[in-house]
């Protein structure tokens, strides 16, 4: 494995200009093993305290990365997030299923661990991952929602899919069942920035523009700020949840 690495990273959350409250949670942590986690989580359930639903993901995935071993295989570290998004599936559900006042709440979640050299992203839902390297944007996720199935199976165009009265509806969500099933994508880590965001951030601004944003040469912390920032200039019409990880230039590209 090569040696880790450095870099700075930034996460931030806003309510937006509409909504009554904000529902997304966003995180970035480090071990003493080196490696960095990356999680985002949009809460569902309105009413039903979809807030609370990703805050429970959030503390339980934070929880479980805290107490994780490197590990010298990758299986090993992708049996490690299934096992952490179950129980952080387990505590919203217990925790719905107890009180009817948070029935029906859940969340997306979208988590990335960059270990060494690798690269493992955990998708739940329809918040995404994004790889941008010499500021080129690539989506690494793909949402799981009814529009991107109906998508996937040639029943609509991708210019149909941007305005579809349905485009917001998930077919999979964290705490909504007993059980989870959650996308698993692997793949060598080089030194590329990443950033995980809610679809309040990637529906409010267009990919050029996110692009733009991320090649600045601001600070992580200023372009986290710069997207919430453009979220809302665009009508702010959702929560805003981002995550974001860059890499120092001299370890890039060795």
């Amino acid at each position: 494995m090569k040696k880790d690495f450095s870099g700075t990273f930034a996460f931030k959350t806003d309510i937006g200009k509409v909504r009554q409250s904000n529902e997304d949670q966003a995180l970035v942590l480090t071990n003493a093993s080196g490696e960095v986690f990356l999680v985002v989580c949009d809460g569902m359930g309105g009413a039903n305290k979809g807030d609370v639903a990703s805050k429970a993901a959030i503390d339980s995935l934070s929880a479980s990365f805290q107490k994780k071993r490197r590990h010298l295989f990758p299986n090993l570290d992708r049996l490690w997030i299934t096992k952490a998004a179950k129980a952080a599936n387990k505590r919203i559900y217990d925790q719905a299923d107890g009180n009817p006042v948070y029935k029906g709440m859940g969340t997306t979640m979208v988590a990335a661990l960059i270990s060494g050299n690798r690269l493992l992203i955990a998708n739940i839902g329809d918040s995404r991952c994004y790889t941008v390297k010499k500021g080129r944007i690539l989506q690494l996720t793909e949402d799981q929602t009814y529009v991107q199935y109906l998508l996937n199976t040639g029943k609509i165009t991708a210019e149909q899919a941007l305005s579809h009265p349905e485009r917001h509806v998930l077919m999979n969500a964290l705490g909504i069942n007993p059980s989870v099933s959650l996308t698993l994508v692997s793949r060598t880590y080089a030194g590329e920035s990443l950033l995980l965001c809610s679809d309040g951030v990637y529906n409010s601004i267009p990919l050029p523009a996110i692009e733009a944003i991320i090649s600045t040469d601001e600070r992580a912390d200023q372009k986290v700020m710069s997207l919430i920032n453009e979220a809302n200039a665009n009508g702010g019409s959702d929560n805003e949840g981002v995550a974001y990880w860059e890499a120092n230039p001299h370890d890039q590209d060795r």
